[in-house]
């Protein structure tokens, strides 16, 4: 499964323990854990996704550069507008996974940059062995 969001000049991505997309079409300077706006998600999809298989691969893609996070779903994800991954097990209903290898911090700083110049993305969801 995929979707898309965009970037946004206001992404850090510096957030120690998360990252999110929102379908919000902005981000503030505080929110230094989202690396997309404008997300397309389809809740449904995620929600049946996240209950039919316990380990995701999240392929983050932009242009040329890519990143990829290995997480466990939550299978009570149910969020309509934030899609959010976790290091710790925190399982709220915007959580999609947790225990992700992953945070915001983590990533690319130049596919960061990239993100700060509102480029698209691609985010492909698959399963992952456990």
């Amino acid at each position: 499964m995929m979707f898309r969001a965009w970037g946004h000049p206001n992404i850090k991505a510096t957030h120690k323990n998360t990252l999110e997309f929102t379908k919000e079409d902005y981000v503030s300077p505080e929110g230094d854990c989202i690396i997309g706006v404008n997300a397309d998600f389809e809740t449904d999809k995620l929600r049946e996704f996240a209950k039919k298989h316990k380990h995701a691969k999240i392929t983050i893609r932009l242009g040329g550069l890519q990143e990829v996070i290995l997480a466990k779903t939550n299978p009570y994800f149910d969020d309509e507008k934030e899609l959010v991954i976790r290091l710790g097990e925190y399982e709220s209903p915007r959580t999609f996974a947790v225990r992700a290898d992953k945070a915001a911090k983590h990533l690319n700083r130049e596919l960061v940059r990239a993100l700060q110049t509102g480029s698209p993305i691609e985010v492909l969801i698959e399963e992952a062995a456990e």
